[in-house]
């Protein structure tokens, strides 16, 4: 294999992770957005999502339905950690709110640990095939599923967000929360839904990944803290940057990998993040001085 085939090899393997962490990304975002809290239990919405698909494909479930209840289970199960933990500390301070969701992560993984023991899952690819061979390098089907399932998301969260009413609450709430209460929306509901369908974009990359990655009670951390970084790297303010932060991410981890050393791959996210902190703490599309009210 040839330098440039290599270098292709490296990018379309960094695309598929970085479609991952894109999902993660928009998780971060959109619950940030709507809340202003930084949601570090998102990367376990996405081994949720990954260990309920193994499950239902257990117990003989079609793979559409298997996928369709994953989500909705993982829906429900966010839907009662943010009602439960985060709504009923909603007088407290942002560093407060962050805090309990990094312990509601912990203990959304030691459940898991219990529920499905260390042992690692696969799920079966979404479709049959070999390897695509282009210029040189070769690409799994599946990663075709992790990047059609980004750009399908991105799509459809760009479509709610400009022509729903859900999406233009969602949106008001954004802004400004006092003057969305006069219009007669609901900041508390707007979390819930924003909450909840960050749980659904997180477990729809659980899902899609794992015919790639092994699944394991502990595979969101890492994951999580990642698509941290794409989303600190794109802007928490903006969808589109934390998708072309997640994929700029996976690039620059597959080239790091391949060109450096393997065992540099996860020191890379956290330069980068130090980087995008010490050079633009807003980010590429994001502003450092957002001001909530």
């Amino acid at each position: 294999m040839n330098l440039t085939s290599e270098l292709l090899q490296y990018i379309l393997s960094g695309l598929t992770m970085g479609g991952i962490y894109a999902l993660v990304a928009l998780g971060f975002v959109m619950i940030h957005n709507v809340t202003g809290i930084i949601n570090f239990a998102q990367g376990e919405f996405l081994m949720l999502g990954a260990m309920f698909m193994v499950t239902l494909l257990g117990i003989g479930l079609p793979a559409p339905l298997a996928l369709i209840l994953s989500i909705l289970i993982v829906m429900v199960i966010v839907g009662i950690m943010e009602t439960g933990a985060i709504r009923s500390a909603k007088k407290a301070s942002p560093v407060t709110l962050i805090i309990i969701t990094i312990g509601l992560s912990t203990a959304i993984r030691g459940i898991a640990l219990l529920v499905w023991g260390t042992n690692p899952y696969r799920i079966p690819p979404f479709s049959k095939g070999g390897t695509i061979h282009i210029s040189g390098a070769t690409l799994v089907p599946q990663s075709l599923w992790v990047i059609g399932t980004t750009a399908a998301v991105l799509v459809l969260t760009y479509i709610i967000f400009e022509y729903t009413y859900l999406g233009k609450a969602l949106k008001a709430c954004m802004v400004n929360k006092f003057a969305a209460r006069l219009m007669g929306i609901s900041p508390q509901r707007m979390s819930l839904l924003a909450f909840m369908f960050s749980a659904a974009i997180g477990a729809l990359a659980g899902i899609v990944i794992a015919p790639i990655t092994f699944v394991t009670y502990d595979m969101g951390l890492m994951l999580g803290l990642k698509g941290f970084v794409a989303a600190v790297l794109g802007g928490l303010s903006s969808t589109t940057g934390a998708v072309i932060g997640g994929l700029a991410l996976g690039i620059i981890e597959s080239l790091g990998a391949g060109l450096i050393s393997s065992g540099y791959k996860d020191g890379i996210a956290f330069i980068i993040l130090l980087l995008v902190l010490f050079l633009k703490p807003g980010g590429i599309f994001g502003t450092s001085n957002t001001k909530r009210v």
